[in-house]
């Protein structure tokens, strides 16, 4: 891992990596959580009537899905950023649903009560209480993410850990393999703790449980 780092290449594998993990996540996070607010909040209806088909489309297994992929969009960066977009979503959708479908009753009439408009609801009920949730998807999501991004750097990539760890083995630097692989499983950790301090700092309200 030293000589990779000196040399630049881990470096460099890395950041191609993390573009294309940073470009889908993002994709996921906005499409999904707006997404998420409006079935479980305000469309409650149509997301029981559509709540099937999601099931279905979020437990199909990716790597099924890679022909696809690359039939409609090739076997470029699009291809793979659209994989990753893919397996994030529907953790982030989920358990946003979820999270405002669980918001406590009483609060909601509470906040009725007092006079909120239903956009002061949102951001002062609905959002606070959900958080807990929906960050539980979200670092579902950039789990998976990473997971995924190996599976789709190991077809068709000139770059990426992924690219880097396949080429090690299939030219026997056994060395370099497990360097790739060590460094995805330290991004994975390091992306992880970031989002546990996110969600610490944004649920500041929620007590830990102490037995």
């Amino acid at each position: 891992m030293v000589d990779l780092t000196l040399s630049g290449e881990l470096i460099t594998h890395t950041l191609s990596s993390l573009s294309r993990v940073f470009i889908g996540f993002g994709l996921a996070l906005l499409v999904a959580l707006p997404l998420g607010f409006l079935l479980g909040g305000w469309f409650k209806e149509f997301e029981t009537s559509v709540n099937p088909l999601l099931q279905v489309l979020g437990q199909a297994n990716p790597f099924t899905l890679f022909p696809v992929f690359m039939a409609l969009l090739g076997i470029g960066e699009i291809s793979k950023i659209a994989i990753i977009y893919w397996v994030c979503q529907w953790p982030i959708l989920f358990n946003t649903v979820t999270g405002i479908k669980n918001v406590d009753p009483v609060l909601i009439k509470m906040a009725r009560t007092a006079g909120l408009s239903k956009l002061e609801m949102f951001w002062k009920v609905l959002l606070p209480a959900s958080l807990p949730t929906v960050f539980t998807g979200i670092r579902m999501g950039a789990g998976f993410a990473f997971f995924m991004l190996i599976g789709s750097e190991m077809i068709g990539a000139h770059s990426g850990l992924g690219f880097m760890i396949i080429k090690a083995q299939g030219t026997f630097q056994i060395p370099k393999m497990y360097a790739g692989i060590v460094t995805v499983a330290l991004l994975g950790i390091v992306i992880n703790y970031v989002m546990l301090e996110l969600e610490k700092r944004s649920v500041k309200w929620k007590e830990s449980i102490v037995i």
